[in-house]
């Protein structure tokens, strides 16, 4: 037998043992179904590095994504929704939780009415939310009751990913990492940063046509960001 450093043992805090309690009650109990494509960020990187010329608040790629989600949102209500009991509650706003790593685990504080913040007021909002998050500072009501949450692990390098949708809410976007592919443009082959994001839907509530139809309309306002 290999000798060495024992096994560490470690009793998981109370955060993560409701994570865990959430996330398996939400892989057995919600009919998951995926959609994937992939979105070409050239536009969109375009847009954030003139955004970013005037100095201030940096806008980060994910603080974009968070505008067009929410844009998206409202024009699909069934997207943008949760499942109460047997009830389908759709929601005006997009109150769009933002996933953020925690020595705790996962946390998802939300950008409460999304659809009605510039840009600019997303990206100040999200880095004093992330902040908060990690040093276990946010309070109940910063954490509970999202429309619609997206999970970006592109900045870890991650091409693409399935993710667990957050109960109550009907749908969760999973953003990976933009990488150099080869797209057609005008007739001819050029090089273009490219995500691909994956959207996973509860089939009880969200038909596939209505998945594809909200990523459609995401795709269209990251591609053309001129909107955000």
């Amino acid at each position: 037998m290999a000798t060495g450093p024992a096994p560490t043992r470690e009793k998981m805090t109370s955060m993560r043992a409701t994570i865990a309690r959430r996330l398996l009650e939400s892989k057995q109990s919600i009919p998951h179904y995926r959609l994937a494509v992939d979105v070409d960020l050239t536009a969109l990187l375009a847009r954030r590095a003139q955004m970013n010329k005037g100095g201030g608040t940096k806008i980060s790629v994910n603080d974009l994504l968070v505008r067009a989600t929410a844009l998206a949102l409202v024009k699909h209500p069934g997207v943008n929704a949760q499942l109460q009991g047997d009830e389908v509650v759709r929601f005006p706003h997009a109150d769009i939780c933002v996933a953020v790593a925690s020595d705790n685990g996962l946390v998802t504080p939300i950008v409460r009415a999304a659809d009605t913040k510039s840009t600019a007021h997303i990206a100040t909002e999200v880095a004093d939310l992330a902040e908060r998050a990690r040093s276990g500072r946010l309070t109940r009501d910063e954490i509970t009751g999202g429309t619609f949450t997206i999970s970006n692990l592109g900045m870890f390098g991650v091409d693409r990913f399935d993710a667990i949708i957050n109960p109550p809410q009907v749908a969760i976007l999973a953003v990976g990492t933009g990488s150099d592919r080869v797209v057609p443009r005008n007739g001819q082959a050029t090089v273009a940063k490219v995500a691909t994001f994956t959207l996973s839907c509860d089939h009880r509530v969200v038909d596939g046509a209505a998945g594809a139809q909200f990523l459609s309309t995401l795709r269209e306002l990251v591609e053309h960001p001129d909107a955000l």
